[in-house]
């Protein structure tokens, strides 16, 4: 049955989903838990990855205050594994992607802030995910943030929208087209619901994302491994040099979409190309590494990083696009080998507005 959302747009119309480079109060992330994703308590993937996950919350900490939720029962293990000043605070937890599990910040039209907490089912009911408490954690986070609750039909992750906080989204269709997420639902219906929620009123609709995030533990397409807005009318665009690699023709054709697109301003979309790393397999297998999957701080970018030779030329590339930001690169590779980046295990709480 398609997703009831039509006729919901009879909402505030002036809610709105500010851009990630609006000031924040703070950053929340969720800390790994023993699951089929991160293994066994005491096992050597979990403690990599709490390792990987402590490095992204002292670098973000360095520019704003920042929150880690840990499963009862983590909260010593958290603690320790953040090895600078942040708060911990213990909410039951099925895994540790706090961009897509966890709510959605937007304005309301008074100026203050609120959360949209969209239906959450394990990124299209994937056979290994589990989601019984994560299906709560946006209204959860929303309590402890002290900030009304707007709830959603539509089941979306938030690493599956990116906005520029005039109007204007970045989408996927095998995200939000999912028969296993929302069945049936048509794009008007899907905008109708952003704009609802997020205040979208132009939709950039891509066809799809990286290959390997199609993969064993993917997203089925997530626009921010593709796709990202720097300011209001630039974008940040995934490119993959090899003509051999499966997405050197994915990324070409988001490249014509967004480059033949204009914004909700009526803005002809200026479009900077990132590189992706020359890594291209890790023991085999394809990896979506991506350095648009950064993720904005007050005052600084933080970068994924590969340990690759493209590092540093992408690093210049975000400082020339970012002039007033540090840009901090900080090891992705054990984030990315769980199934996400960077910006998948971070979530802004922006200020009210002004």
């Amino acid at each position: 049955m398609p997703v009831d959302v039509a006729g919901s747009a009879t909402a505030p119309p002036h809610r709105l989903m500010p851009p990630e480079w609006a000031p924040h109060v703070r950053t929340w992330l969720a800390w790994p838990t023993a699951n089929d994703t991160f293994g066994p308590e005491g096992g050597e993937r979990l403690a990599r990855a709490r390792q990987a996950w402590g490095a992204v919350a002292c670098a973000v900490a360095h520019h704003e205050p920042v929150t880690v939720v840990a499963n009862p029962g983590d909260r010593a293990s958290a603690e320790q594994g953040v090895h600078c000043r942040a708060q911990v605070v213990e909410l039951p937890l099925d895994d540790a992607w706090i961009r897509d599990s966890g709510p959605t910040f937007v304005h309301e039209p008074d100026g203050g802030t609120a959360v949209v907490n969209w239906v959450f089912n394990g990124w299209g009911q994937q056979e290994w995910a589990a989601w019984g408490h994560d299906r709560d954690l946006a209204r959860r986070v929303g309590e402890l943030a002290g900030v009304p609750v707007v709830d959603s039909p539509l089941v979306l992750e938030g690493g599956g929208v990116h906005v520029d906080g005039q109007g204007t989204a970045l989408v996927t269709e095998t995200v939000l087209l999912d028969p296993q997420r929302n069945p049936g639902l048509s794009k008007e219906d899907a905008e109708a619901e952003l704009r609802r929620t997020l205040g979208v009123e132009r939709t950039v609709w891509l066809p799809r994302g990286l290959t390997a995030d199609y993969g064993t533990y993917g997203t089925r397409g997530h626009v921010d491994l593709v796709a990202a807005f720097a300011r209001p009318g630039v974008v940040l665009a995934h490119v993959q040099p090899d003509p051999a690699h499966p997405d050197h023709d994915v990324c070409a054709e988001n490249l014509r979409l967004l480059r033949a697109a204009t914004d909700a301003r009526g803005r002809r979309l200026e479009v900077v190309e990132v590189p992706a790393p020359t890594v291209a397999e890790v023991d085999g297998e394809l990896v979506d590494y991506s350095y648009v999957n950064f993720y904005l701080a007050n005052g600084g970018v933080v970068l994924c990083g590969f340990d690759d030779p493209r590092d540093e030329e992408v690093a210049a590339l975000f400082r020339r696009v970012f002039p007033e930001r540090a840009v901090d690169l900080v090891d992705a590779r054990e984030i990315f080998a769980n199934g996400g980046g960077i910006h998948c295990i971070t979530q802004q709480q922006p200020a009210a507005r002004g």
